[in-house]
């Protein structure tokens, strides 16, 4: 796993991940590719509706996956209980998000097939949820930030003229309601607390803020969805305030990877997806 480096010098190396120290995977462009699929496939043509739903399920079952990765490593018994608590909406979210997905796709394909049985280039997730957390302030970091972009889209979304989508959001914002208070209770904790955790909690969110830029990206227009990119100014206030009182220093914008919706991820990402999909390509099709 390669660890990220300092960013290099010069305009050339915006919005590249590889170029600044972090593997990528090379990206598969929508339509180019559709393993087994038909004109109707997720990755074919305009990603519309159903990619539109891929997208955000993915989000919510790759960030599920690195925070259960918490489980018995917590810092504490009551944060440990806390973590998987968050880790199983998330994976409620992604379950609910998938299955829309797939049927939306018309290909027959349910939430296990599409969370077990793709490769890495058909996972439409941003990068940031993918970061690996090598200090429990980083998890902190992307939860806050993931948080309330997550709760900002799922209020707006709750009102979409989309049923299924709207009730899906409904619950959805409630569960990121809590997530971001937790988020902040620890921002607040470690950002105002001792040197040291000053010191990794500062050091976390510089690491993570550039790949925040990417959860704002536009999207296509889609009837009954919202466009992420009308979200970045609502999150910004809240996101400052909370980093304000706890005295930490919002980093300057710069490089800002991107490229996760379209299939590039870090190298981070094929590790995770190994451990996530190994018993079920193991064993395709076994029943429990």
């Amino acid at each position: 796993m390669n660890e990220p480096t300092a960013p290099p010098a010069g305009p050339d190396a915006a919005g590249d991940p590889g170029a600044r120290g972090f593997a990528v995977r090379g990206s598969v462009e929508p339509g180019s590719v559709a393993r087994g699929s038909g004109a109707g496939s997720l990755l074919a043509g305009e990603p519309g509706l159903p990619g539109y739903v891929l997208g955000l399920g993915d989000d919510a079952l790759v960030a599920a996956q690195r925070v259960a990765e918490w489980c018995a490593r917590a810092p504490q018994l009551e944060e440990d209980v806390a973590l998987a608590n968050i880790a199983l909406d998330l994976l409620g979210q992604a379950r609910a998000l998938l299955s829309y997905a797939g049927e939306l796709e018309g290909l027959g394909r349910d939430e296990d097939a599409l969370a077990y049985t793709r490769d890495e280039r058909d996972f439409r997730n941003v990068q940031l949820v993918e970061l690996p957390d090598r200090d429990f302030a980083v998890t902190v970091a992307k939860m806050l930030f993931f948080g309330v972009y997550q709760h900002l889209l799922y209020t707006a979304l709750s009102s979409s003229a989309d049923a299924r989508l709207a009730g899906i959001a409904a619950k959805a914002a409630k569960e990121t309601a809590y997530h971001t208070d937790h988020a902040v209770t620890w921002t607040l904790r470690l950002g105002d607390g001792t040197a040291e955790s000053h010191r990794r909690m500062q050091a976390a969110v510089d690491e993570v803020w550039p790949f925040t830029h990417e959860l704002f990206e536009p999207f296509p227009p889609v009837p009954g969805t919202v466009d992420p990119a009308g979200l970045r100014g609502a999150w910004l206030e809240p996101v400052e305030r909370v980093l304000r009182e706890a005295t930490l220093r919002r980093p300057e914008d710069g490089w800002a990877p991107t490229g996760g919706r379209r299939g590039t991820h870090t190298e981070a990402f094929g590790h995770l997806l190994a451990e996530l999909q190994y018993v079920h390509r193991a064993h395709p099709g076994a029943r429990w």
